[in-house]
C-alpha cells in the first residue's frame, strides 16, 4: 500500500521544477549517504551554489534517500 508521503515524493519528482536548481537524488547506506552529502557540499559550496540537502528520508535497512540541490553555476 502506498503511503501519502510516497505519492507526494513520486509526484514531486515527476514535475521537475525549472527554478534554476539542479537536483540529484541518491539512495545509500547511512555512512555512505553522509559521505556523499559532504562530497557534494565540498564540490558545490553553499556560498556560491546555494547548495543544500533539499529532502531526505530513512528507508528500511538503514538506507537514506536524499536529494541534493544546487544552482547550475556559481555566477
Amino acid at each position: 500500500m502506498m503511503r501519502p508521503r510516497d505519492l507526494a515524493d513520486r509526484m514531486a519528482r515527476r514535475r521537475g521544477p525549472d527554478d534554476g536548481f539542479v537536483r540529484e537524488t541518491f539512495t545509500l547506506p547511512r555512512p555512505a549517504a553522509r559521505a556523499k552529502a559532504r562530497e557534494f557540499l565540498d564540490s558545490y559550496p553553499a556560498a556560491g551554489y546555494m547548495s543544500k540537502v533539499e529532502s531526505w528520508r530513512e528507508l528500511p535497512g538503514d538506507r537514506i534517500e536524499f536529494t541534493m540541490r544546487r544552482l547550475r553555476s556559481a555566477d
